[in-house]
């Protein structure tokens, strides 16, 4: 007989951790479009590069807290099979 509990492999952090990859790199993308004629000397520094850069913070931050829920209900599992 089939365990219907399986039928949801995706672990409680995935939507958390694919979000914050998305920002992350939607941020990293933005600072190297932005730092690439600063650095061919083109246009003077982009002051708003600071806001890109925390951006990909925020992105870490997010896959960061869905790798911890995905390691919590994976003791909490692992504490209701005992």
């Amino acid at each position: 007989m089939r365990d219907k509990t399986q039928t949801n492999s995706a672990a409680p952090g995935d939507r958390l951790i694919r979000t914050g990859a998305i920002v992350f790199f939607i941020g990293a993308l933005a600072t190297l479009v932005t730092v690439a004629p600063f650095l061919l000397g083109t246009t003077p520094f982009p002051t708003y590069m600071f806001g890109l850069s925390m951006l990909m913070g925020v992105g870490f931050l997010l896959s960061g807290a869905g790798v911890l829920q995905s390691i919590a209900a994976g003791r909490r599992q692992a504490r209701a099979g005992r």
